[in-house]
């Protein structure tokens, strides 16, 4: 019994001699666990003196002690590496999981739920495929696990500064690129289409800093890696199913989030307002006064029947008005209706304000520019200017000339579309067009096309000469607010056809269909805005009589002698 004693104590000092070798950290927690009292050492030593049994409960008592609190310890890591060993390898006495405490914010518990359920499947199922997924996914939930914190720090103080909220936003921002940076240093991997779809979807964890619409922002996010989640779908849904649900998860992830904003944060993140300055005191004088003391013990009286008295007075009910005497007739005294004036006309030699004109109007003072920015040319403020040539532009490129006067422009080869805006007396010489030719607030403008263009648009425009090709025929035109718009067809003898395009319209109600517009055709001299006059020594036969004829601007006279 006493060897067992003796051995008992052996190992337990043998054990403090081992933790005091510890890093300062651990020292200090298992401190509290083995060091005890001098007293409680002192009745230790008289108990194994008197009773060996009773010492022998002391130390298993005493073991038992010390093995509770150190498995309550977190996991601590070997102290510092010796000479002889630089790897130093982690020591986990116990590994708890970890567990999520409701509070009373709705907000927290919400978010709890999404890292309790499709964040903890998405884990799992990550970490049975393996590889780099499962190497992603730890990214992942460190980037999941630094909002939550956020989340929490919003929910306990009140909306920092701009600055002092990107410096409490750079943990989540720095795991979202390091996610994204994961992607493209693993571009060979066998798993490059999950790490894709992580990649392009993860941004979605940025709806913090989105206002006010946070929600439709998510879901933004979550479209753009279901290209990459329909791939995975594609190549592994015959192999692996465990790959097919790693997608849903994912998606069901990102969706569930969305609900998430939408419901706690609908037009961004909801900061408690704990812990800031006071708002400051409303503006304005002093508060209103007390509401005057009313006695309201009669108003169930009902009063209704002394109007009903005085109406019932008949002719006598007239007898308290004040008579209107001849002084006070304004008919009779024409100085009672002087009196202020009702409105006050403007004088006749103030200015009247001009109204806008289309076109490029007086040039400001700025230098003409024709660059190329990205994929646009810029041509503005050009005057004067016939040789503007945009060469080697590519299909996707926009042409795009801004008030410009007395100029002509040559687009060579392909390009998206051309845009006129704010230009007097230009011209534009192109050869196809992908999508459409614009002109806006333009005056006196012409285009021809060489090849091909689907549409020609026309607003706010004061004169438009359109020259077509015989490919483009089948052109679309779209006018509105604009005047003095003709179209010229090509003939087979090289020349051109003039249509006006219609300015005039006649609507009638059609009662099954509601309202119908068709255009107004002007015909013989309506197209023609000039002032014609006849001789009259060239009118044969003679005998012609003054007739003046007047038809929307035009003016035909014949005069005889």
């Amino acid at each position: 019994m006493e060897r067992g004693n003796k051995d008992m104590r052996s190992l337990i000092k043998l054990f403090e001699k081992r933790e005091k070798n510890s890093t300062q950290s651990v020292e200090d927690a298992v401190h509290n666990v083995l060091i005890q009292t001098p007293e409680r050492e002192n009745g230790t030593e008289a108990s194994e003196a008197q009773n060996p049994a009773a010492d022998l409960e002391v130390l298993i008592e005493r073991l038992e002690r010390v093995t509770s609190r150190l498995e309550r310890l977190p996991c601590f890591s070997d102290p510092l590496p010796s000479p002889k060993s630089q790897v130093a390898s982690p020591v986990c006495l116990v590994t708890p999981p970890q567990v999520l405490i409701p509070t009373d914010n709705m907000s927290i518990n919400g978010y709890q739920d999404i890292l309790q359920g499709p964040l903890r499947t998405y884990l799992e199922l990550s970490k049975q495929i393996g590889g780099d997924v499962a190497t992603h996914a730890k990214l992942v939930n460190e980037a999941f696990q630094a909002q939550y914190g956020y989340i929490q720090l919003a929910a306990s103080r009140s909306k920092p500064s701009q600055g002092e909220e990107m410096q409490l936003l750079s943990p989540t921002s720095e795991k979202i690129s390091a996610i994204q940076q994961f992607r493209e240093k693993n571009r060979v991997s066998t798993y490059f289409n999950h790490l894709s779809a992580i990649s392009e979807s993860i941004p979605a964890l940025g709806w913090v800093a989105i206002s006010p619409t946070p929600a439709p922002y998510v879901k933004e996010m979550n479209d753009a890696g279901q290209f990459y989640t329909n791939r995975v779908l594609k190549d592994w849904k015959e192999k692996d199913k465990t790959h097919v649900e790693w997608c849903r998860t994912w998606v069901q992830l990102l969706s569930d989030l969305q609900a998430y904003v939408k419901q706690y944060h609908t037009t961004g993140l909801v900061w408690s307002g704990k812990g800031g300055a006071p708002p400051p005191p409303p503006p304005g004088g002093l508060p209103p006064p007390p509401m005057p003391e009313v006695d309201f013990s009669n108003l169930a009286i009902d009063d209704r029947s002394a109007l009903f008295a005085e109406i019932n007075r008949g002719e006598g009910i007239t007898s308290n008005l004040r008579k209107v005497t001849s002084e006070m007739q304004t008919h009779k005294n024409p100085q009672l209706r002087e009196g202020p004036a009702p409105f006050k006309a403007a004088p006749r030699g103030a200015p009247a304000k001009p109204l806008p004109t289309p076109g490029a109007g007086a040039l400001p003072d700025k230098p003409p520019v024709f660059a190329r920015d990205g994929k646009k040319w810029l041509i503005e403020y050009q005057k004067g200017n016939s040789n503007l040539v945009v060469e080697n532009a590519d299909m996707n490129n926009m042409v795009y000339m801004f008030r410009c006067r007395d100029s002509a422009l040559t687009v060579r080869g392909k390009v998206n579309g051309v845009i006129l805006d704010s230009c007097t007396k230009c011209a534009v010489v192109f050869d196809n067009l992908v999508s459409s030719i614009e002109f806006v607030n333009c005056q006196s403008v012409q285009m021809q096309v060489l090849g091909k263009v689907p549409t020609i648009s026309i607003d706010k425009t004061d004169g438009c000469q359109i020259y077509l090709s015989k490919d483009s025929l089948d052109v679309e035109i779209v006018s509105s607010k604009s005047s003095e718009m003709n179209v010229l067809v090509p003939q087979a003898n090289g020349d051109f056809t003039e249509h006006p395009i219609p300015e005039q319209y006649k609507t009638v109600l059609n009662k099954p269909s509601g309202l119908t517009t068709t255009p107004v055709e002007n015909k013989g001299f309506l197209s023609t805005r000039r002032f014609i006059v006849i001789n009259p020594d060239t009118i044969e036969p003679k005998g012609f009589s003054k007739t003046v004829f007047t038809i929307c601007n035009l003016y035909l006279v014949t005069v005889s002698q």
